[in-house]
């Protein structure tokens, strides 16, 4: 039997326990990147602004008078996220847009046949059938455009506007340019006809360079993404949250995502941590190993904000008892993998393909007597970003086609990239130094880091 007291005691204690939770819960919380409504607003001047200068920039570059983008709920195309407001989640329905080009005087023409304005931003087509029923908000308005009824009100757009090239997202190399499905490319061309079907063209560049491009306004909200990397990064690698000999890898893993998660913010992939050990291969360190003094960490960690994705690859060194550094073999490892990155900014310029890039560094890199690979990435509006790729882990030789595209002023990059060194003090065994940071290629056409770069490692005490 459970005396009454206690029975007492555990209600006043679960009653204390509340009443902290309501004022943790009261406490206000902490917005890096402020309200999800301001960062609302920010992303909406952003959008306005790509769409009124790279998207008639690009239509001109590839010699396209109209591009059509359709796509149902649920299965949008690539583009859909550099197309729509923040406040948009999916297309309505079917949504078609269509984008033509009036000339420098009238600029672009932006039509949503299906969904909304997306804030004024377009000119959004309703069907001419009026919703006779029901009440509230849906009460007096025309009804959707549905099925059918799109094609055929694209048709006479088409007509009216009469375009000599008709720009289609269709490709077999580029992911970011083959949204236009199987089923929608059916039912358009059975709507149209061959005479609005033979103007159709694929073109990669077009959707590519659409999410790739950003703004310079964009980039200074991504510095403030970069700094919170690092402060993060400089946090998981102390010891605030390493007890040397007690702390696995596994638990950095999830500090990371719930700190994160805590911040209201999310990342695009699950975070990586590693460890390097004197005397020890990765199979006798095992998938999970205690962090231990002596032991070089690594991380490989993103966060995702305003639709912008970062990616960061940092390294870490566990002190021994007496030291205040890390040995000099690892420090010059470090600065080896610096070169590496300089390398990267001296050969990456507008108009050289990444193949080139690529090739081009490796040479260097070997003739300076260094052993690395390279495999950076485009960023942005997605981790592994729309863009030019410079080079995979596994393929070092180039990558056909996607190694191709050119580089172009105005993309984000993350130079993900790793050079191996011998380490004197570790009796020559050779250590990974795997760095990424990201970084901007300027409308000047020269690259430089968004936040800067590692050149020391974060030391855990």
């Amino acid at each position: 039997m459970i005396h009454r007291s206690l029975i007492r005691a555990g209600a006043l204690a679960g009653v204390a326990l509340m009443l902290a939770g309501a004022d943790a819960f009261a406490q206000a919380p902490v917005r890096p990147f402020g309200t999800l409504r301001e960062q609302s607003e920010l992303q909406q001047q952003w959008l306005a602004r790509r769409l009124a200068i790279h998207l008639p920039m690009l239509m001109r570059k590839y010699g396209v008078d109209m591009w059509v983008i359709p796509m149902r709920e649920y299965n949008e195309d690539p583009t859909f996220s550099s197309l729509v407001s923040p406040t948009t989640f999916a297309a309505r329905r079917r949504t078609i847009y269509v984008f033509y080009d009036r000339g420098p005087d009238k600029g672009i023409e932006r039509l949503a046949l299906g969904g909304s304005s997306q804030g004024g931003l377009y000119e959004a087509v309703r069907s001419t059938k009026a919703v006779s029923t029901g009440v509230g908000k849906e009460a007096g308005r025309n009804a959707e455009l549905w099925g059918d009824q799109q094609w055929q009100v694209l048709k006479e757009v088409i007509e009216a506007r009469n375009p000599r090239k008709i720009a289609i997202n269709s490709s077999r190399v580029f992911a970011f340019s083959d949204g236009l499905t199987a089923g929608e490319l059916e039912g358009m061309s059975e709507a149209l006809g061959a005479t609005w079907t033979s103007r159709f063209t694929k073109i990669d560049g077009l959707p590519l360079e659409l999410i790739a491009l950003r703004l310079p306004e964009e980039e200074a909200t991504y510095r403030k993404l970069q700094d919170l990397v690092w402060s993060l990064i400089d946090e998981m690698f102390s010891n605030r949250v390493i007890t040397p000999g007690v702390t696995r890898t596994s638990d950095l893993v999830w500090w990371w995502r719930q700190r994160v998660n805590d911040l209201g913010i999310g990342t695009w992939f699950q975070p990586s941590i590693g460890v390097q050990r004197q005397g020890a291969t990765d199979e006798q360190l095992g998938e999970d190993p205690v962090v231990q003094r002596g032991d070089v960490l690594w991380c490989d960690v993103g966060i995702t904000a305003l639709r912008l994705n970062t990616d960061t690859q940092h390294n870490a060194y566990v002190l021994k008892t007496g030291e205040t550094e890390p040995p000099a073999g690892l420090r010059q490892a470090l600065a080896n993998a610096n070169r590496l990155q300089d390398i990267v900014f001296e050969e990456t310029r507008p108009g050289r393909t990444g193949n080139e890039v690529l090739a081009g560094s490796l040479a260097k890199l070997k003739a300076g007597g260094l052993d690395g690979t390279l495999y950076s990435h485009p960023i942005g509006m997605h981790g592994h970003g729309a863009g030019t790729l410079f080079g995979l882990w596994d393929y070092q030789d180039g990558v056909p086609g996607r190694g191709d595209f050119p580089v172009s002023a105005s993309m984000w990059f993350s130079s993900e990239l790793q050079v191996t060194s011998a380490v004197p003090e570790w009796g020559g065994q050779k250590v990974r130094i795997a760095q990424e940071e990201d970084f901007v290629v300027g409308p000047d056409g020269k690259p430089h880091w968004v936040r800067g770069r590692q050149d020391r490692f974060h030391l855990v005490k």
